[in-house]
């Protein structure tokens, strides 16, 4: 069993905190994801976790052992940073193997666990070149590599993909979904990246200055968003939150102060038939998508998904109608309301 538990966990810099009572139940070969803008703490939570930050509150127990006071060495968990810091004096096969001459192993043994690791990774073609010799993408799969031959309790990931271009991300996140699915292990990923947190997560983790704003599975939190801080982190783009005022066509829960409206559940339709009249103020083009971004009057500024070949130019007016229970409601703290309530 790999499972990680958080109880009330504090982080303290001097009279700043950081953490601010974090509790979480991490299951045995779960993907987690932590998520959330720059600040609110998701890096900080993953070093506490890994040792590297000091518990300033709180337990943190690996396989239900309380590991708090404990050193890195002694969790058993394996680091990916998002730099590489790899060996430029060696080749991929001694950067990979190098955890495992440094613990003393014997040759035999090491070679197997890097020769597993390069067939995991596809890097079978690559042991005998240099870092220099690499693309990012591939010096980021030797740096998993020499975590994989470790065989940690659980891997760590702190923002790995940052410094990859737009494709190596794209791919990169595919092999870290298949290594996954591969070694079935416990892995701790964080990103500021929300697309990042959709694809790989199990579930995730929102933070929020410090907090949990929610956990869910993806669809949990694209769907039922616990708050509007939720709601407009989780999607892209974002949810258009326009006030109640505005929004008086629709049938809201009574203590409704703001609704939400993901611009994939808008229809454009003849300004006579809309909840919403709007004038389309800009289109951009995306190929398969184009979105209408419009302005709506005491509802603002709205932006529309639609697909990429539909017929506006701006200056249209336009209706705007949205099926009632895809719509979102919070109310004056901005948590949300179900339609139920």
């Amino acid at each position: 069993m790999s499972s990680i538990t958080l109880r009330a966990v504090e982080k303290w810099f001097g009279s700043t905190q950081v953490i601010k009572g974090v509790d979480l139940e991490i299951k045995d070969a779960e993907f987690i994801v932590f998520v959330g803008p720059s600040g609110c703490g998701k890096s900080t939570l993953l070093r506490m976790i890994a040792g590297l930050e000091e518990t300033s509150r709180g337990e943190i127990l690996i396989e239900d052992r309380d590991v708090t006071a404990q050193p890195p060495s002694a969790r058993g968990l394996a680091m990916v940073f998002q730099s590489y810091a790899l060996y430029p004096h060696m080749t991929v096969r001694e950067n990979v193997g190098f955890p495992l001459k440094s613990a003393g192993l014997p040759k035999a043994e090491i070679d197997a666990k890097v020769g597993d690791a390069a067939r995991i990774l596809k890097l079978d073609d690559y042991m005998e070149r240099r870092p220099k010799d690499l693309s990012g993408g591939q010096r980021q799969r030797v740096a998993i590599g020499r975590s994989i031959v470790r065989d940690p309790t659980a891997f760590l990931f702190d923002e790995p993909l940052s410094n990859l271009d737009a494709a190596l991300r794209v791919e990169m996140r595919y092999e870290i979904a298949k290594l996954h699915q591969t070694l079935k292990s416990t892995m701790i990923y964080v990103t500021h990246d929300q697309v990042e947190a959709m694809t790989l997560a199990d579930r995730i983790v929102v933070l929020e200055f410090g907090k949990i704003a929610q956990v869910g599975t993806p669809r949990e939190l694209y769907e039922k968003p616990a708050n509007l801080f939720v709601a407009q982190f989780i999607g892209s783009p974002s949810m258009n939150i326009i006030p109640a005022t505005a929004a008086t066509a629709f049938d809201l829960p009574e203590q409704t102060v703001s609704v939400g409206m993901r611009p994939e559940h808008i229809d454009i339709v003849a300004a006579a038939d809309g909840k919403i009249t709007g004038t389309v103020d800009l289109l951009e083009y995306l190929g398969a998508d184009t979105y209408v971004i419009c302005s709506c009057g005491d509802a603002g500024q709205i932006t529309v998904r639609t697909p990429g070949s539909i017929a506006l130019k701006p200056g249209d007016t336009v209706g705007l109608s949205v099926p009632t229970h895809l719509l979102h409601a919070f109310d004056s703290a901005g948590v949300a309301l179900r339609q139920e309530e």
